[in-house]
């Protein structure tokens, strides 16, 4: 099949497929008790949309992220992405794939180096995965780019994370993000450490460059309104369970 049909067909296909993925602790050294942090969860997000994961907190929705991008090994289940068991790939081969996904934690400065400029913070990614083939002039001005599109000014690039807001530190983050050129992104409250005033702001950007670049993404909140706002459809989520999921 080709043409417009074709497309669409790719489009509608999904990038991610879980199948009763589950996350048990254990405790205890004879008898042995299990907290079910993940238990039995199925959904899939097709490219370009955002599901949103919504729940209270201790409900299990930042374990479901954290395993989706294999930072937590599951106890037992199937994670797909773009075809690929990711659950059977070895550390070489997840390395490889984990440029296209990333992840964006709640508190920006905890991801940030507090001993780097942030223009050395986003030109990193670069460094790693473009070594000999960019030239500095050209990663410099990469990185302007990159700071212009996430709306920091271009002196920021020589501050420290210390010296900026943490809504300014999580456009540094989205910025280092967009330099590796994702194509799925777990945000797990980008926004509940920043002020209110900042919030919307910042989930504003994220839906402009995820339109920009065709993004698909898992959004994790306890907040609903805020879920309305940015998700395509949403799951509500209890003690590691999803319990519905809800068109938006």
């Amino acid at each position: 099949q080709t043409g417009k049909g074709a497309f669409f067909e790719v489009l509608l296909m999904p990038l991610i497929e879980v199948r009763d993925l589950k996350k048990y602790y254990s405790s205890g050294l004879i008898n042995k008790q299990y907290s079910r942090a993940v238990d039995g969860v199925s959904f899939h997000i097709n490219r370009g949309e955002t599901l949103g994961l919504v729940g209270e907190s201790g409900c299990g929705k930042t374990t479901v992220g954290r395993l989706l991008l294999r930072l937590v090994e599951p106890t037992s289940g199937r994670i797909t992405f773009d075809g690929t068991d990711i659950i059977g790939l070895k550390k070489g081969e997840m390395r490889k794939l984990r440029p296209r996904m990333q992840m964006i934690f709640q508190d920006p400065e905890s991801s940030l180096n507090p001993r780097m400029r942030i223009g050395e913070s986003i030109s990193e990614p670069f460094r790693l995965k473009l070594r000999g083939e960019m030239s500095r002039g050209e990663m410099k001005e990469r990185v302007l780019e990159l700071v212009d599109m996430v709306g920091l000014n271009p002196e920021h690039v020589n501050r420290f994370p210390h010296q900026l807001s943490g809504g300014q530190n999580q456009r540094v983050v989205l910025a280092r993000i967009l330099a590796i050129k994702p194509e799925f992104i777990v945000a797990d409250e980008p926004t509940a450490s920043l002020d209110v005033s900042v919030q919307a702001q910042i989930l504003r950007l994220m839906m402009d460059l995820k339109s920009e670049f065709g993004l698909t993404m898992l959004f994790i909140s306890h907040d609903m309104d805020v879920m309305r706002h940015m998700s395509d459809r949403i799951a509500v989520m209890e003690k590691g369970k999803i319990i519905s999921t809800i068109d938006n």
